[in-house]
C-alpha cells in the first residue's frame, strides 16, 4: 500500500461517524462521590469543631507552663488534630458538604467563643458548646488566667473531659443505624477513639506526677 494510500484510509476513519455508546465508553470517567449520611456528615463537621477547640487549649500551654511533659502533649494534641481537620474538611468538600471554618480559632484562644454563639470552628448552624466535653467560655477564660502547676492541673482535667466527650461523639456515630460504612468516615472515627484514649491514660499519669496542692 502507497503513502497515499495509507493516507486516505485514515483520512476515511477520522471522518466515520462514531456511535454514542462508544463515544461514551471512549470519555474519561468522572467519579462523584455518592451522597453522604447525615450522621457521617454531623460527626466530621462537629469533630472539626471539637478538635479546633482542643487546639486552641494546647496553643495556651507554652505561656503557661515550662514542664517539658505538658509542652509535648499539647504538641501532640496539636499536631494530630490538626491532620485529622485536614482530613475530615476533605471528606466533606468532596461530599459537596459545608467546611467548618477554623481560620480565627488561635485568636479566641483564653476566651472560649462568645456567649450565645458557636465556638470558633462550628458546623453552620451548630451550637457547638452543646457537643460533649466543649468547654464554655468561663472555663476557657479560667484556663487563660492560671498558671505553673494550677493552669497544669486544670489543663489536663479540662483536656481529658474534652477528649471524654470526643469518645462519646464516637460511639453515638456508630450507634446510628447506617452510619460510618464509608471507609473514611470509619478510619478517622476508630483513629480518634484509640488516640484520645491513648492520650487520656497519658494525661491521667502526668495529674498523678504533678506536686501535691
Amino acid at each position: 500500500m502507497t503513502r497515499v494510500t495509507v493516507a486516505a484510509a485514515l483520512v476515511a476513519l477520522a471522518a466515520a461517524p462514531v456511535s454514542p455508546a462508544a463515544a461514551q465508553a471512549a470519555a474519561p470517567a468522572t467519579r462523584t462521590a455518592p451522597r453522604a449520611h447525615p450522621a457521617d456528615v454531623r460527626f466530621m463537621q462537629g469533630m472539626i469543631a471539637h478538635h479546633a477547640q482542643a487546639i486552641t487549649m494546647s496553643a495556651l500551654i507554652p505561656a503557661r507552663s515550662t514542664r517539658q511533659a505538658m509542652r509535648l502533649m499539647g504538641e501532640r494534641i496539636t499536631v494530630s488534630q490538626r491532620d485529622e481537620i485536614a482530613a475530615m474538611s476533605e471528606w466533606l468538600r468532596a461530599h459537596g458538604e459545608a467546611v467548618p471554618d477554623t481560620s480565627d480559632a488561635a485568636a479566641h484562644a483564653g476566651h472560649g467563643g462568645h456567649a450565645g454563639h458557636a465556638m470558633p470552628g462550628a458546623a453552620p448552624g451548630a451550637d457547638s458548646a452543646a457537643m460533649p466535653g466543649m468547654m464554655t467560655p468561663a472555663e476557657m477564660a479560667a484556663l487563660a488566667a492560671a498558671r505553673d502547676v494550677a493552669f497544669e492541673r486544670l489543663f489536663l482535667q479540662s483536656m481529658i473531659r474534652h477528649h471524654e466527650g470526643a469518645l462519646v461523639m464516637v460511639k453515638q456515630l456508630f450507634a446510628s443505624t447506617g452510619a460510618a460504612q464509608d471507609g473514611t468516615v470509619f478510619r478517622l472515627a476508630s483513629d480518634v477513639d484509640a488516640d484520645q484514649r491513648a492520650e487520656i491514660a497519658r494525661m491521667r499519669a502526668l495529674i498523678a506526677a504533678l506536686p501535691a496542692r
